[in-house]
């Protein structure tokens, strides 16, 4: 029986008794593995703002730096970000990524912990190269988390589980930022803050190491009844990795639905990502602590609205009130357009209205939660059976646009203290994100793609059936 029909028969199979299985420890593993990486990943964009201004704290003996490159040290965890994330999402689907999360968390939470003696000693270029070294090894956790759902998250729960599992990026974001602007401004200073997140992703390896398994098949304590649920749902076939379509990928439609929404998505988070802090900091003129609270506001919003949208996400698909299609595209536009709308009104609000900026800011990014159910889970949908090696390609692809924005905002916003170049930035920003969904909208599916399986295979058995 080939997946499709597996697939259609998911309506007859009973999710199990129980509340609380084997799949919930591991998508709250993986929603753990994004904040922390999250929280490194952010921590640079305030610790920043610390490390080149020497009034942030009363400690004499902590360290600052006269950088005019910080947008560059920005975007540099995004040069090394690019690379390696095609070959996780394979090396996952063949080997598990178990041991690949492992190795990535390890060397991250090692370089997080060494950032601020290498900054004294190598300054910004320095700071660069332990950002690049980052953004190696985190090339490997969205491919390997989507490997994870692609066989861990059965089919009436992915839109939820997706949504828990990809709000620990904000979740790691509203972390990090208020915790890095205490640190910063009490007499530790800025750099025992790249210590606290580096014992952090540490202590998740422990974890991971103990809880953690590559499927329902590895898992050693998952009950017959569980792991029956999620294989008869997903229509796995254990034990065999099923040959990469390259080609038929390459071609598909829905799949470049898919890449070009990243793009949209990528450009608009990452400039909100890394200028926020620095936004708030020369236009709205708020001090260090207040600054890195006020950041996290709007990644508050995102978490808190992610666990409102997978839910009405499930459920229209669940009670097919609607496509599965039809709600990755609903739910895609309000996460991309609703934001566009709230930046171009952002760029021409008044300096001395700042409760509505930052009320505008929250709107931009919490509403962007809804694109956990559109987009962002779309490739399970399409392949399970390479939903890592699709997040590779789309999410390894799409970054070099995180790359390119901060660069862009290092060019135009010339003078930080002008908010007329600021506005530039944020209308730039919200064309990606209308275009990327107007052109998910015509393109996208919801519908699992005959490329999923081993499509020689299936041939090749229809050809026996026949001839029997």
């Amino acid at each position: 029986m080939s997946t499709n029909q597996k697939l259609a028969q998911n309506e007859e199979i009973q999710a199990p008794a129980s509340w609380y299985g084997s799949r919930h420890t591991q998508v709250t593993l993986c929603f753990l593995l994004l904040a922390i990486a999250y929280a490194m990943r952010v921590n640079l964009s305030v610790a920043i703002v610390a490390m080149t201004d020497k009034n942030t704290t009363s400690n004499p003996d902590i360290p600052t730096y006269n950088w005019d490159d910080k947008s560059v040290v920005l975007s540099s965890f995004f040069w090394g970000y690019v690379v390696l994330q095609v070959f996780a999402g394979q090396f996952g689907k063949m080997y598990g990524p178990r041991w690949f999360l492992v190795v990535a968390m390890t060397v991250n939470s090692i370089v997080c912990m060494l950032t601020p003696i290498v900054a004294d000693n190598l300054g910004s270029k320095g700071v660069m190269g332990c950002r690049v070294v980052q953004g190696l090894f985190q090339g490997f956790i969205f491919p390997s988390v989507h490997n994870i759902l692609g066989k861990w998250a059965p089919t009436p729960e992915r839109s939820r589980m997706g949504t828990f599992v990809y709000s620990g990026s904000s979740f790691g974001t509203i972390i990090a930022m208020p915790i890095t602007g205490l640190i910063s401004a009490s007499w530790l200073g800025w750099p025992v803050s790249f210590y606290v997140f580096g014992c952090f992703g540490l202590l998740w390896v422990g974890l991971w190491l103990g809880l953690g398994a590559n499927s329902p098949a590895e898992h050693r304590g998952i009950s017959e009844e569980e792991r029956f649920y999620i294989e008869a749902t997903l229509g796995q076939q254990e034990h065999k990795v099923v040959p990469t379509p390259w080609k038929a990928i390459f071609t598909s439609w829905p799949m470049w639905a898919i890449i070009v929404a990243n793009f949209g998505q990528n450009w608009g988070y990452s400039t909100l990502l890394t200028e926020i802090p620095n936004y708030m900091n020369k236009i709205m003129h708020f001090d260090m602590q207040s600054n890195s609270l006020l950041s996290a506001a709007p990644y508050l919003a995102l978490w808190v609205l992610s666990f409102v949208f997978g839910p009405i996400s499930d459920h229209l698909i669940n009670r097919k009130i609607l496509s599965r299609g039809s709600v990755r595209k609903i739910f895609n536009a309000i996460g991309t357009c609703g934001p566009a709308l709230a930046l171009v009104a952002l760029g021409f609000v008044p300096e001395d209205q700042t409760d509505l900026s930052v009320a505008l800011l929250i709107v931009v990014v919490g509403i962007n939660a809804a694109v956990f159910c559109g987009f962002q889970v779309n490739h399970i949908d399409l392949a399970p059976n390479h939903a890592g090696t699709l997040m590779g390609i789309t999410n390894g692809s799409s970054n070099i646009f995180s790359i390119i924005a901060p660069l862009v905002v290092q060019v135009v916003v010339y003078d930080e203290t002008d908010k007329a170049l600021w506005r530039i930035v944020f209308v730039i920003a919200a064309a990606w994100y209308v275009a990327s969904a107007i052109f998910y909208i015509f393109f996208a599916s919801g519908e699992i793609q005959e490329w999923n399986d081993d499509v020689k295979d299936e041939r090749m058995k229809s050809e026996e059936e026949g001839k029997g």
